[in-house]
């Protein structure tokens, strides 16, 4: 009864619509009614109809045949939608398309809910509704016009038509907007006498799915006389794309024990079809799944959402019992709602089952053996364990402790990153004097912790026992380095030091002998037996041999093992300074001009390589000058410089100033030596110091040469 009154209905709505027109309306070809609404029933009963479709290509009907976008559905030859089975889902809409010998056309169905019907049955009768149809009679009429994408040529073909019902002589229809005279141009046009509107090319939904044109009539000089009216052409989908997977790659993780229903991952496509029709409604289904071990079903897909979840028992997401934790399953997307007729698109999802800490470390043995020589650091055994968990993660990787016989903290313990092994080591040297063997108790656990239902047993703990080696070890010296303070200058064969080393292997009764390793400035020697250090030359601070004043040798010791064993000793002699070097001037020449006005020749300084205070303030004068007048002079400037100046001009020649300069050490020691002063002639900024006239003589060499030759004589008389 329900499709009989659907029927009903949408052939009186159609009747209504082709009596509103008829009086303005010529034959248009195509469906007399190009939208239909029927109300979603609880099924669509097979052979029962659902509605009547008309269509007229105005020249007979010849070869008419219809197709409908649901495979479930067919139209009859009397234009009757009937279903050909029970159909409980049909979707939200149907496309019918009718072509015969002259015409082609699209309808849709509309399947509306109960609560949808008054609003439907409202859109149907709208004045400026998807029909076009006016509440009164209208000049110009262009209903809608729905045309297929994909359509195959020729080209141009006629798609619609705009009737104006009041004739104007040699009035003219014109076309404009997107598709016609703007980007994208050329796509349709009219016929300006008769109204025919034609497309010139395949559409593309996908590019454009409306076109919102205008036409008017004009006269012969183009004066528009009636519109624009509204024209809407609308792209009916076609399924011309298939799903495509854009995401990729896919991949999830699941941890190993989940409960059954796990969601692992979403797998999702993209259909570029009309989303509200079955051409992008799009089905999921798992095709095929690597390995198939434990189950051949170890996923289930959800076919309208693409979650991925577990559909086994947690204790078949047994990672360490699975033949890999990774597999592979082949996703299918399949657009008309997973119909035979869909498109499908596959893609891969790998699923990765990762690792919990299900399993406690365990030592391969209970007891570890090392042995290592006393006096001896480094990796002396490492110890073995076995994790089943994954070892790319914390669930494997182990960590060791020394938990018991390592109060010295001697030995530490490390682990392999390569391995798992535990690596023990000795960093602090062992001594067999004091113990010759060592007990380790060692536990091992993982970086991550245990899950609660597991815990570390009595094979997470082993026990290490370690044998030192006795060995000849050197002598040592107590202290060392070894420090003593002495002036330098000491007599020859004074004591500096006597050494003291020992021997380590105090169970073995060794004699130690004493000898110089190394002596940089052959100063010392030392005693074989006793140790004692002794000079062999005068010490010397100021020898390049010193350092900072700390003069260094270094000594050995070596004991009476088979082979010998060796120890060396280092000693440090800071020595305290003496005054015994004089203070050096400088410069030891000066020039100036025979007609200088300024007559300060130069500033001298003095240096001393001793310390303070046998260095500075240093003392600055003249020995006894020569000739009948004084010459120069000498005044201090500071502790450390003095000036020399002339007390008149000299002539060109070499003079020779007798100076002295004394430290203040005690006692202080002087140095008497000679300025040499260059008297030049100076012309144009050029000074000459090359021809002197005479050379000039100091008054204590002339007293030295007489004094020489006075004791030669007397020498001679004797």
């Amino acid at each position: 009864m329900q499709h009989k009154t659907q029927l009903t209905l949408s052939f009186l709505l159609s009747q209504v619509l082709l009596l509103a027109c008829a009086e303005d309306l010529e034959c248009i070809p195509g469906f007399q009614q190009k939208v239909f609404y029927i109300e979603q029933p609880f099924e669509f009963t097979e052979d029962q109809p659902v509605l009547n479709l008309v269509f007229d290509d105005c020249e007979g009907n010849n070869k008419l045949n219809f197709e409908v976008s649901n495979p479930d559905f067919k139209v009859e030859h009397d234009g009757s939608l009937v279903a050909l089975k029970n159909v409980s889902e049909a979707g939200r809409a149907l496309f019918v398309h009718a072509r015969s010998e002259h015409a082609e056309d699209m309808a849709e169905v509309l399947i509306v809910g109960a609560n949808e019907k008054r609003g439907a049955l409202k859109e149907i009768f709208k004045i400026e509704g998807n029909l076009g149809i006016p509440r009164q009679k209208r000049a110009i009429l262009a209903t809608p016009i729905l045309i297929p994408e994909n359509q195959r040529p020729p080209f141009p073909r006629s798609v619609g038509k705009v009737i104006r019902s009041e004739g104007t002589e040699g009035a003219k229809f014109r076309l404009s907007g997107k598709g016609v005279d703007q980007d994208p141009k050329g796509i349709f046009r009219i016929n300006e006498i008769s109204g025919d509107v034609s497309v010139t090319r395949a559409l593309d939904r996908e590019a454009i799915a409306n076109y919102e044109l205008e036409v008017e009539v004009t006269d012969l000089s183009g004066k528009v006389i009636d519109g624009p009216v509204r024209l809407d052409i609308s792209v009916i989908d076609q399924n011309d794309n298939r799903p495509m997977f854009k995401e990729g790659p896919y991949v999830g993780h699941v941890m190993e024990g989940s409960p059954t229903g796990t969601t692992v991952m979403r797998m999702t496509a993209f259909d570029a079809d009309d989303s509200s029709t079955d051409n992008a409604l799009l089905r999921y289904n798992i095709i095929k799944q690597t390995p198939t071990k434990p189950s051949p079903n170890m996923f289930y897909i959800d076919p309208e959402k693409g979650d991925i979840v577990t559909v086994v028992s947690p204790s078949m997401l047994d990672r360490e019992t699975m033949e890999t934790p990774k597999y592979e399953l082949v996703i299918g997307a399949k657009d008309m709602g997973g119909l035979d007729v869909g498109l499908t698109e596959t893609a891969t999802a790998t699923i990765l089952i990762d690792d919990k800490n299900d399993h406690a470390p365990e030592f391969t043995k209970k007891e570890f053996q090392a042995t290592v020589k006393e006096g001896v650091t480094g990796v002396i055994v490492n110890l073995t364990v076995g994790d089943r968990d994954d070892p790319a993660t914390g669930a494997w990787r182990a960590v060791y402790t020394i938990i018991n016989g390592n109060p010295g903290q001697s030995f530490e313990i490390h682990t392999n990153p390569e391995t798992n092994e535990g690596m023990l080591s000795v960093v602090k040297p062992l001594d067999y004097e004091i113990s010759a063997f060592h007990t380790l108790l060692i536990k091992v656990e993982n970086e991550d912790p245990l899950v609660p239902e597991i815990a570390y047993g009595p094979s997470s703990t082993a026990t290490v026992q370690i044998t030192v080696k006795d060995v000849n070890e050197g002598p040592v010296f107590h202290p060392n380095p070894m420090t003593v303070t002495k002036q330098e200058n000491i007599p020859i064969g004074s004591i500096v030091l006597t050494v003291n080393a020992t021997d380590p292997d105090t169970l073995q009764h060794q004699t130690i002998r004493y000898s110089v390793y190394k002596d940089p400035a052959g100063w010392l020697e030392i005693n074989p037996t006793n140790g004692t250090i002794g000079t062999t030359a005068i010490l010397d601070r100021e020898s390049p041999y010193v350092q900072d004043n700390i003069y260094t040798a270094l000594f050995l010791a070596v004991d009476s093992g088979n082979p010998p064993a060796t120890g060396t000793g280092t000693l440090h002699i800071t020595l305290e300074d003496v005054n015994d070097n004089v203070p050096s001037l400088y410069p030891t020449l000066a020039k100036v001009c025979d007609d200088a006005k300024d007559l300060r020749v130069v500033v001298l300084g003095a240096s001393d390589k001793d310390l303070h205070p046998n260095t500075d303030p240093f003392k600055f004068e003249l020995n006894k000058q020569s000739g009948p007048e004084k010459l120069w002079r000498i005044s201090k400037i500071n502790n450390t410089h003095a000036q020399v100046v002339l007390l008149q001009n000299l002539k060109k020649a070499n003079y020779n100033i007798p100076i002295s300069v004394t430290d203040s050490g005690k006692p202080p020691l002087t140095n008497n030596t000679e300025l040499k002063l260059q008297v030049c002639s100076c012309k144009k900024s050029r000074m000459d110091c090359s021809a002197t006239d005479s050379l000039h003589i100091s008054m204590t060499l002339i007293l030295l040469s007489l004094f020489s030759l006075f004791f030669v004589q007397l020498n001679l008389s004797d």
